[in-house]
Formats: structure tokens, sequence, C-alpha cells
């Protein structure tokens, strides 16, 4: 049986921005079907880890490589990311005045699967995901996060996500600003994502989504680096230690 191959494989990435360097050697295998969780302090590096996979300028990669389903994706633009089945749900959507929301999806959808989508096969595909988040009609009609919630704007993130079907959704903070209720829904529609086919990279700072989406592999994000990785049960044993004693664990072996 020929071996699977990654939907992602990162190793020894060195990253700055404006010329410091926030990644200092990352290295992280993603499989087809595999949840894995990112955790860590603010300022770790985590972020900067989900720009970098989706392409934006702002980051510069000074050594080591980024494989996506085997191919280097470095010099890819953002778009050309996308269209190869990556896709990054932002902490902080922006908003944009003017453009509704159905118009918006539909683009997007076009744009990434190459060809113009059947009105009506768009408009059921939608509506059926529309029902799975929760989301009523008139969201359909206003401007993309203006005035939205937090809660609206997560929502809108992973429906676009389950309508693009990435082979790799990176979830950045996707937990942050839902309230118990927001955050199941959101939660059912990234456990919907998670198929064989489709794998998910969550990062968050909080073990409490992962109550809801249980992670295959977590992974403890310090000073840029990758320092610690486990089963599930990390998530909890963060919950209740704190970030302290990862570093205390490290620092006799001289990696923090």
């Amino acid at each position: 049986m020929a071996a699977l191959q990654p939907i992602l494989k990162i190793e020894d990435l060195w990253v700055s921005v404006e010329g410091k360097d926030i990644l200092k050697g990352v290295n992280l295998t993603i499989n087809p079907g595999e949840v894995h969780a990112i955790m860590g302090r603010n300022g770790s590096g985590k972020s900067t880890l989900s720009y970098t996979l989706m392409g934006h300028p702002r980051y510069h990669i000074n050594r080591g490589s980024i494989l996506f389903k085997g191919e280097e994706i470095g010099d890819l633009t953002p778009d050309e990311r996308a269209k190869k089945g990556l896709a990054l749900a932002f902490q902080y959507p922006v908003a944009i005045p003017g453009v509704s929301v159905s118009n918006f999806l539909r683009a997007s959808v076009k744009a990434v699967r190459g060809k113009e989508i059947p009105v009506k096969e768009f408009r059921q595909e939608l509506k059926q995901q529309m029902a799975l988040l929760e989301v009523k009609d008139e969201f359909l009609s206003r401007y993309i996060n203006d005035g939205f919630s937090g809660g609206e704007k997560k929502r809108l993130e992973i429906l676009q996500m389950t309508l693009l079907k990435p082979a790799l959704a990176v979830l950045d903070e996707t937990d942050s600003g839902l309230d118990i209720d927001a955050l199941k829904v959101v939660s059912t529609g990234i456990n919907t994502l998670a198929t064989k086919e489709t794998a998910i990279l969550l990062i968050t700072h909080y073990q409490r989504i992962l109550n809801y989406v249980k992670p295959d592999f977590v992974h403890v994000f310090q000073s840029g680096q990758i320092v610690k990785t486990g089963g599930s049960e990390l998530s909890e044993e963060l919950e209740e230690r704190g970030y302290d004693w990862v570093t205390q664990e490290l620092t006799p072996s001289g990696v923090a």
C-alpha cells in the first residue's frame, strides 16, 4: 500500500515580519481527515503561522518549506493557494460595506471551484449549510460583516468554509468572542468540515472549543516553535495547569 501523502508538511519554517523573527523552526505534518489544535499564549506565533500558510505578503519566509499536497506553495499568491484547497477563517473578519453576503459567497465559490455554479444548485447547497449553522435568510442581503456581532461574523466564516470545501481549513481563534450558544453552533459547522478528505488546523487560546471539536493532536506553541505535542488530553492539562508548566518542563533541556 502506498504511503499516505500529507495534506500539509511544514519543515524548519522560519518567518519574519518587518525584519523580526516570529516563527523559529516550525515542523508540522497534517494528514487527510486529521484535526490538529494549536494552543499557546498571545504573541507565541500562532496567528503568524496561519497568515504565512495563506500567503500574506507581510510575512517573509526566511528558511524552510511548506508543502501542500506535496507541492511547495511558498511562492504562490493567496488566491492560488485557495484554488488548491487551502482556506483561512480569520480571527477578526473585516467588514465590506456595499457587498452582500449572497453575492460574496457565490463569487467565492465560483473563484475557488473555477466554474459558474447554476443558481438553483448554489441556492440549494447554501440553504442546507445555512440551516446547519442556524443562519436566517435575511442574513444573505446584509453587507459582509457590516454591523455583525462577533457570533455572526464567525458563522459567516464557517458558512463560507462549508461551501468552499477546502482540503485544509485553518481556523484562527474562531472561538474568540463567542457566547456558549454560538460556540456550539460554530463547532457543529467545524465538525461538518472534518471529513476523511478534509483536515482542520484549529488555533485557539482556550480548551473550551475542544469540548465540542475533538482534536487528534494538540500542539503547544511557544516562542515561534511547537514545543510539545500530545492528544486531546493535553488541552485539558493546559486548561488545568496553564502554560507555565510546559516552560518548566522544557527549561532543563535548553529548549525554552
